[in-house]
């Protein structure tokens, strides 16, 4: 199946359904505020090494957590316990994107460049992105940023500074989804550690419904 080419000037995309296997369905265009609000109301999401071209994927089984199913430990409940846990809403989108990016930079190597920070960092000025941090005993453990359109919410990426801070900012952010009724968390991909806490596989029809319904007249 072929992979299609974006024109910076032109803000489309191909029908999701024409993705590869793998889930690549185009490469090119730009990150505009347009373009990636187009991208992830059709279930498309942007996910490329820093300097090469950019790179378009729809995968037609999508991995979501859903707010109310999220799983949480006997041993992270019992982590919460010992500690005083605080979860704040955009306390420093920036700050914790960038963290995000630190911590995969520093090990396996991240696909977080300086235009996807400018770019993700202009989706929150608009309101279409936010940050979630998790502080343990007045400390920043952990946090993660996403994509929010509608009811849905579109996870990027997260870190940890402390143990269990990324899973106390998951917990946190899926409390809050839940009281406002979101329809799903998009994990984008599977994890090991994403199906422990309640992570599953839903079919591309069942993700499109709902995504057609948490997105419908949002932008």
């Amino acid at each position: 199946m072929p992979v299609y080419w974006l024109r910076k000037n032109e803000v489309n995309f191909p029908r999701p359904e024409l993705a590869r296997e793998d889930g690549l369905l185009a490469v090119g265009g730009d990150l505009s505020v347009e373009r990636l609000l187009l991208a992830y109301s059709n279930g498309i999401f942007p996910w490329y090494n820093p300097g090469e071209e950019i790179m378009w994927w729809c995968p037609k089984e999508r991995f979501l957590i859903f707010p109310g199913e999220i799983h949480v430990s006997r041993s992270m409940k019992k982590h919460v316990r010992k500690h005083k846990m605080e979860i704040l809403v955009n306390r420093d989108f920036q700050d914790t994107m960038h963290r995000c990016r630190m911590k995969r930079e520093d090990k396996e190597g991240t696909w977080i460049g300086d235009d996807m920070e400018r770019a993700y960092l202009a989706l929150h000025q608009e309101g279409f992105a936010l940050s979630i941090e998790a502080y343990e005993d007045s400390e920043l453990a952990g946090g993660l940023y996403g994509v929010v359109i509608g009811r849905c919410f579109f996870g990027e990426s997260m870190f940890s500074d402390r143990e269990n801070g990324s899973k106390a900012a998951l917990i946190g952010l899926s409390a809050i989804l839940h009281d406002q009724h979101f329809l799903f968390i998009d994990c984008q991909f599977h994890t090991d550690h994403l199906e422990s806490m309640g992570g599953r596989y839903v079919s591309w029809e069942a993700y499109k419904k709902m995504l057609q319904e948490g997105t419908k007249g949002c932008w």
